[in-house]
Formats: structure tokens, sequence, C-alpha cells
């Protein structure tokens, strides 16, 4: 099987915290690009947030984002969820 590497290029990316999907549920701040809640379940006057999914239409399939999750726009502007595991193996800060 031959080798490939993956050629060089500049995502823009921002990680997924609860605080913005909280924040989003309320009605405080929009989601990132790409991003909407998915199900959610809220008290809005006590700003408590019971539950709450946030789902990413991608080119393939709908996928789920969880906190901590970066949220990657590709080369194309496709956008897409990556577990930070992958991220940190697979990217680096550019300059």
């Amino acid at each position: 099987m031959a080798k490939f590497r993956k050629k060089p290029v500049v995502i823009e990316a921002v990680q997924l915290t609860q605080d913005m999907i909280d924040a989003a549920v309320l009605d405080q701040a929009p989601l990132p690009t790409g991003c909407r809640i998915g199900h959610a379940s809220a008290h809005p006057p006590a700003r408590v947030v019971h539950y709450a999914t946030v789902v990413i239409d991608t080119l393939e399939v709908v996928m789920r984002a969880d906190p901590g999750d970066w949220i990657i726009t590709g080369v194309k502007g496709e956008i897409y969820p990556c577990k930070p595991d992958i991220f940190a193996a697979t990217y680096e800060p550019a300059e």
C-alpha cells in the first residue's frame, strides 16, 4: 500500500465549550458558524441549561459536536467537528 502525507493547509478552528452551548440555548450568544442546537432542555428565566446537543450539517451527514471538540472550517468552507485528541495529533498553530 502506498503512503501519503497530508498537505500543509491552514484551517480556522474554534474549540466548543459548555459555556458556548449554554449561551446559545439561552439566546445570549450564537454558536460557531455551521453549528446549531439539536435538542435542548432549559429553564431560561433561571438561566439553567439541563441538556443540549450541538449538531453540524457536514457535506456527508449530520454530526454531533461535544464540549471540547474543535469546530473546523475546511479549505472549501466546509464545517465539521474534530475530537481534541485527533486535532492535537493533526494540527499545530499557524502564524
